[in-house]
């Protein structure tokens, strides 16, 4: 790269002076970094070029251009701020300092700092990413220079040793691109996510390139097709348009593929691979072209979207839709206006533009307004760490907007609950919350809020305080980081000794659920990073760790037991279930009917002389008394997939009217089969329900069994054996 391809970027918006102006900042950075390399092999001018002409491509002021050159110079070349302040003025200064300060605390070596003795990786993340969202909030252009900052050095990234350019790309995967993305930079943001993509998974990367490759040709003649048909129709109409095709960027197709190989669907059913964007030059002539596209081919029902009358949170506008072109190809179609598609793929950086044009962008602080949050919650979070959940659960995610009954609109985390709603609104309409109401009707805690919706807060007049149920993540009843914050904090004033109860109570609970007879408490605290098993016990009482966790934990820490693979002759690949044999080739695998192990339990399998692999779960007591150990081998579930597997519950109740109908009711909710239901009247007037379900999972399971505990009656449920034996 030289400057004359800097200059020739900056020249399309800036006039004459500014870019004298830069040419100097150019020339003052490139002699400041003479003999200076970077580890990829180029001289180390290149990188604050690149980062530059980055921030050209988003229009940016030419002072933010200036510190974008000279963002590394106190750093690498120790010349003062001083000397840059005389030199370029007080707003290129403020901006290197702010730079400088964030690249201090840059994320990817405070990851390589953390790992020595004494040091805590995510803590170190987290503090980073606080300071740095913060700082936000005295000037965006640092975070801007920031970003195109990390895009280069992602661009670079093959000069660094594996394990760093892991870290970094993971980094960019959970932090960057979300931030980009937030901040309405779309070209930034599909980039760092294709880029980290890159290297966290390979294999999928290369996947999903070469199947976009191979349809590349057969993809570009579709579109000019199509293009030609539209234009043609356009103008039959009177209506001028720019017409071009939108690429799908690879991760975003991975996604996807994802998503529909759940639905049994293949990467051809992937509608918006092939894409259209349609540019006119106002909002009625953005609805009068998608009115042509839809004379003209068929609409595919619940695929259109308008971001037009209701914006994305960062500013997005567009018509979005999805037709079926020329017989049953899928296509889909965007229609916006040019300044709309200026702020797509610039963002919160078209401010800027607009400011120097000496113009008002009138919407800039509605979408900001959710970095106010952040500056809000930063004053009440109580350290690093909680913060950084916050930002990853409540702002990076997809948003949902809402009302108050006074019309006051409210954006959350998509899948918010009513909860997690009412503290938002404030933290004493949470404590008191007992039911909602959304668009007048009553909905339950657990729902989930939809855009538009009117959300009402019935409370009591009772300082009765959150449930703890609310704290249990198979529940589903908070979403955001906020809500459960709050709710912590109220469960924390209470006893000491009703946590430490309590936690104990729900620990053995647990315990039994998952099988699991014994553990090491203090052990098991200090896995938890507790000093010991009271101060650990106390934090479950009180919501700080969850039992789901401690399962999970408990789960993988489980040791194999030592085994003597046998030699097996490979066998023709016909497993029934997704599991693998570990070092004899596939084999047929068969679930045991004695233990009916699910996804998420610790198995093993048995060589059986003529059915194959039997697999077990490890605490089965066939396994634990089997004499011939040689026959033992190791097995792993391998990769998921939508399998259901029996699951044998024991449920003790008193008995009473209606209480099988209620735990049916409870089955069928959670969307999970009953294969057969048995029920025994006990002398001391209780019941007890033997029940076999099918299961996806480990953790399906461990929901189920937390919800039909809530129900009236309920005494205890264990999981057990298909023989009748108990796990725990």
């Amino acid at each position: 790269m030289e400057f004359a391809d800097l200059k020739e970027k900056a020249s399309k918006y800036l006039p004459p002076e500014k870019l004298v102006f830069l040419e100097e900042a150019y020339n003052y950075a490139a002699a400041a970094h003479t003999g200076q390399m970077r580890k990829s092999g180029e001289p180390f001018i290149e990188h604050p070029l690149n980062v530059a002409i980055t921030l050209a491509d988003l229009q940016l002021d030419s002072a933010t251009l200036a510190a974008a050159l000279l963002h590394d110079v106190p750093e690498d070349a120790h010349i003062s701020l001083e000397q840059i302040e005389k030199q370029f003025g007080a707003d290129v200064a403020k901006l290197v300092d702010g730079v400088t300060k964030l690249s201090k605390l840059a994320l990817g070596p405070g990851i390589e700092d953390a790992r020595r003795p004494g040091g805590n990786a995510s803590l170190r993340q987290a503090e980073n990413l606080r300071k740095m969202l913060v700082a936000m909030s005295e000037d965006l252009r640092v975070v801007f220079i920031k970003l195109a900052d990390r895009f280069h050095n992602m661009r670079t990234l093959q000069a660094l040793s594996a394990e760093k350019r892991r870290s970094i790309a993971k980094e960019t995967m959970e932090i960057y691109a979300p931030l980009a993305h937030r901040l309405g930079i779309w070209e930034l943001k599909w980039q760092l996510e294709d880029l980290a993509f890159r290297y966290l998974d390979p294999r999928h990367y290369r996947q999903v390139a070469n199947l976009v490759d191979s349809k590349l040709a057969q993809r570009k003649n579709y579109i000019e097709h199509v293009s030609a048909i539209l234009q043609s129709e356009f103008e039959k109409n009177g209506l001028k348009v720019e017409l071009s095709g939108r690429p799908k960027h690879l991760y975003s197709i991975y996604q996807k593929m994802e998503k529909y190989a759940s639905q049994g669907k293949q990467f051809e059913d992937i509608y918006d691979v092939l894409a259209l964007r349609v540019l006119v030059n106002d909002i009625p002539d953005c609805y009068h072209a998608i009115g042509i596209v839809h004379s003209l081919w068929h609409p595919i029902p619940g695929a259109f979207d308008d971001y037009i009358a209701n914006p994305k949170p960062n500013g997005y506008q567009s018509l979005h839709t999805a037709v079926m072109s020329l017989g049953t190809t899928p296509l889909e179609v965007q229609v916006r206006t040019y300044q709309m598609h200026h702020i797509a793929e610039y963002g919160v950086a078209a401010h800027w533009r607009y400011k120097t044009a000496g113009k008002e962008d009138v919407n800039f602080e509605d979408r900001i307004g959710w970095l106010r949050q952040l500056i809000e919650w930063h004053r009440d979070m109580r350290g690093a760490e909680e913060f950084l959940e916050s930002v990853k659960t409540d702002i990076f995610n997809d948003q949902v907007f809402v009302f108050t009954p006074k019309g006051e609109i409210k954006d959350l985390a998509k899948g918010a609950t009513p909860i997690d709603f009412a503290y938002r609104i404030h933290t004493e309409l949470g404590n008191r919350c007992i039911g909602a109401k959304a668009n007048g009707r009553l909905v339950p805690l657990d729902y989930q809020l939809k855009n538009g919706e009117v959300v009402e807060i019935v409370t009591t007049k009772k300082d009765r305080g959150p449930s703890r149920d609310w704290l249990n993540a198979n529940m589903g009843y908070i979403k955001t980081h906020h809500a459960r914050e709050k709710i912590l904090a109220w469960f924390k004033k209470q006893e000491r000794t009703e946590n430490l109860e309590r936690g104990r109570e729900l620990l053995e609970k647990e315990l039994k659920h998952i099988g699991i007879k014994t553990v090491d408490r203090e052990a098991l605290a200090k896995a938890f990073k507790y000093e010991n098993a009271d101060e650990f016990l106390a934090a479950i009482g009180y919501g700080a760790v969850s039992v789901h966790q401690v399962s999970m934990k408990l789960l993988s820490q489980q040791e194999q037991p030592r085994v003597i693979t046998p030699t097996v002759q490979t066998a023709k690949p016909s497993s029934q279930s997704s599991v693998s044999v570990m070092g004899t080739g596939s084999l047929l695998t068969n679930i045991a009917k004695c233990c009916n192990p699910v996804p998420g339990d610790d198995i093993i399998g048995y060589v059986t002389r003529n059915r194959g692999v039997t697999v077990h779960r490890q605490d089965c007591h066939n396994i634990l008394h089997e004499e011939e150990k040689e026959r033992l081998v190791s097995v792993d579930w391998g990769m998921p997939k939508e399998e259901l597997y029996p699951a044998s519950i024991r449920i003790q109740a008193w008995d009473r009217v209606g209480l099988v109908r209620d735990i049916s009711t409870m089955v069928a909710e959670e969307k999970i089969s009953i294969l057969s239901m048995t029920v025994t009247e006990n002398d001391d007037k209780t019941t007890t329900l033997a029940m076999t379900a099918q299961i996806k999972s480990l953790s399906q399971l461990t929901r189920l069994m937390a919800k039909l505990e809530g129900i009236r009656g309920i005494i205890s449920i264990s999981r057990v054996g298909a023989d009748g034996s108990r796990s725990g």
